[in-house]
């Protein structure tokens, strides 16, 4: 857990707690030790916020005390909720469910005008529509591509020829219902795109690859524009 979302969680643990609360029953509730509790409290107070108490003792949050609230207006959050209820549609279920933390997270701190906004948005994206089936693991390749490792595909064409690949995984892109990989082919030597509906098979090797001039993500986005 970032240390940001962890004094965001400290401050929304105290401020639902009407008695001094223990260091020890906070850090059981965050999952961390009770060390790392008494230093963040420190630092929260140290910046201002209204945190009483001891170690030993317990503490509290001061009454009247909230995070400053975001500068949204109602467009920024119909933006906000429309494209966090398609990524919760379209995607894999832990980035589903980070998009419903996301909203939760604007949700607690926003003000109630614009709480109530959000919970009249009538733009929605209904799960019952059309995907092309995948068979990979999504979020397995989400994790290649952000640890910039090889992956090795069994892959079938439009005409269902299958073939095998060894390929830097470069970007996802989303063309519903199809989900698209652009890649740097190792056997072609060239850019390439791969439908993951066509994938049959996703093995992540060992092998990472670096940015090299000619084969990056600019490179394959440069090219298609041209």
């Amino acid at each position: 857990m970032r240390r940001a979302d962890r004094l965001f969680r400290l401050i929304q643990y105290l401020r639902g707690r009407r008695r001094a609360t223990t260091a020890r029953d906070i850090a059981e509730a965050l999952e961390v030790s009770v060390r790392t509790i008494y230093r963040d409290i420190a630092d929260l107070a140290a910046s201002g916020v209204p945190i009483d108490g001891e170690a030993g003792v317990g503490y509290v949050l001061r009454g009247g005390f909230d995070l400053p609230p975001l500068m949204f207006d109602e467009q920024e959050i119909e933006a906000l909720l429309l494209g966090a209820r398609i990524v919760q549609s379209w995607t894999d279920t832990s980035l589903a469910e980070a998009a419903a933390d996301v909203v939760a997270k604007v949700e607690a701190v926003i003000p109630e005008r614009l709480r109530r906004h959000m919970a009249e948005t009538a733009l929605l994206a209904p799960e019952n529509h059309w995907q092309e089936p995948i068979e990979i693991d999504l979020l397995a390749l989400r994790e290649a591509l952000r640890s910039k490792r090889k992956l090795h595909l069994h892959y079938r064409d439009g005409e269902g020829r299958e073939t095998r690949r060894q390929v830097r995984p470069l970007g996802l892109a989303f063309y519903g219902p199809v989900w698209i990989l652009a890649a740097w082919c190792e056997l072609r030597d060239g850019f390439r795109a791969f439908r993951l509906d066509r994938m049959a098979e996703l093995d992540i090797l060992e092998d990472r690859f670096r940015d090299e001039p000619g084969k990056t993500l600019h490179d394959y986005l440069k090219q298609n524009l041209q």
